[in-house]
């Protein structure tokens, strides 16, 4: 049985989290994860155990406890779901654009703001008053107001 186990402190062990599940029954294997730069514990954690039924023992008896100071959150772990494309990767645009600042000016990719319409004139800078500043912003609605 694979169990998730939330709210770990931050100095929890894996050897820790183990002797505390082996309370219950023989454990197969004990992950913490850690976040992939600074390599500290995320908080929370997966522990697989053999039996079913000692698992649910497992469950019951410390679901809500303190642990290293910590109420523990402990439950069975659900299989991961397909998340989709995540942030960061691009994904997500439609327009092809790259977001803020990013693209080349003579394809009208990219800048905060900018209309896209491609070359330069999304970004050219006109010598008339606009009385409607809104239109040309990307932040307005693009209605007249007058």
């Amino acid at each position: 049985m694979n169990i998730y186990v939330g709210n770990l402190s931050f100095s929890t062990t894996e050897e820790g989290l183990r002797g505390l599940f082996e309370q219950s029954g023989p454990v197969d294997t004990v992950t913490i994860i850690q976040d992939r730069v600074t390599g500290r514990s995320r908080g929370f954690g997966f522990v697989e155990m053999p039996d079913e039924s000692d698992g649910q023992a497992a469950i019951d008896a410390l679901d809500g406890n303190d642990f290293d100071g910590r109420n523990l959150k402990v439950n069975q772990a659900r299989e991961r779901s397909d998340r989709g494309p995540r942030g960061g990767d691009g994904g997500g645009r439609r327009d092809g654009g790259s977001g803020y600042g990013g693209g080349r000016r003579d394809d009208g990719g990219g800048g905060y703001g900018s209309d896209r319409s491609g070359g330069d004139e999304g970004n050219a800078v006109s010598n008339e008053e606009d009385t409607n500043k809104a239109d040309d912003s990307g932040f307005g609605s693009g209605l007249d107001d007058n």
